[in-house]
């Protein structure tokens, strides 16, 4: 049972480490640059503390700074299907970002001028520990590293100048990707914790894991089918209904705001909103 999480040692290389309580330990070799994602495919539980730090004396970075994938799934709840007036398909909806768009907990969320719709999309983050290709669903789950928070902060007007979603997914400092990799044994009613979006205190999404349209184990069947899946990589599995473009009238994300995303036991997001300079 752990938490970990990614972060900046204050001699500022990249490491990685144990979240206990407000103490980080370090689990990178000391004085080197490590990251989460090559001791994914080990036993990360077993490595021994090179250093501890005081949580403030770190800068956290998101929890896998470097995935080779990051693979995104649309329209997985009902609700978001309906308001986006979208029929339910047989098979998810399926785009990447790319990972000069992650910023940590805590980092502020970049409009960038280009918009004034960006909008917030809270989401469950699943971090693969196991490759595997054509993974069935009985053990998709044996392949999971662990859980996080995400938000997959959209530029709706790019996101729709044609029938792809990528442009509007992959703007700099939009995705949010943290604080921590809680692992799945500190989740075993993960179905059961829900995903609360809140914009300056207000609760704008509200909707428990279980109403996924896919699972975490289809999803991870699926995306196995058609590319091979490897540690560190992350699958963010969709947003619940209640996004701002479809409120009446929109509500989206501006310089100064700040917008929360809490699963349960899985944690809480924080980031403000600047204007990208």
């Amino acid at each position: 049972m752990a938490r970990y999480v990614s972060f900046r040692r204050p001699d500022g290389n990249p490491s990685f480490g144990r979240l206990d309580g407000t103490t980080v330990h370090d689990l990178g070799q000391h004085g080197a640059r490590a990251y989460l994602k090559d001791a994914l495919g080990g036993d990360v539980g077993a490595l021994p503390a090179t250093a501890s730090f005081n949580r403030a004396e770190v800068a956290l970075l998101p929890v896998v700074p470097n995935p080779s994938k990051i693979l995104c799934v649309g329209l997985n709840y009902a609700t978001h299907v309906a308001e986006t007036g979208r029929e339910q398909k047989e098979y998810p909806a399926i785009f990447t970002r790319w990972t000069d768009s992650l910023i940590a907990d805590g980092d502020p969320l970049v409009c960038p001028p280009e918009t004034t719709r960006f909008d917030y999309e809270g989401e469950l983050a699943v971090v693969i520990g196991k490759p595997g290709r054509r993974i069935p669903r009985t053990r998709a789950l044996d392949h999971v590293a662990g859980y996080s928070v995400f938000n997959d902060g959209s530029v709706r007007n790019w996101q729709r100048h044609n029938i792809q979603f990528t442009p509007g997914k992959n703007f700099p400092g939009t995705g949010a990707f943290g604080p921590a990799l809680v692992t799945p044994d500190e989740l075993p009613d993960l179905a059961d914790q829900r995903v609360q979006t809140r914009l300056n205190g207000e609760l704008v999404q509200d909707q428990p894991i279980s109403d996924m349209i896919w699972d975490v184990a289809f999803i991870i069947e699926y995306c196995s089918t058609f590319t091979p899946l490897n540690p560190g990589d992350v699958i963010v599995t969709g947003t619940p209904g209640g996004v701002g473009d479809k409120r009446n009238p929109p509500l989206y994300m501006n310089a100064g705001d700040v917008c929360e995303i809490s699963i349960g036991k899985v944690g809480k997001l924080t980031n403000p909103v600047i204007d990208e300079a």
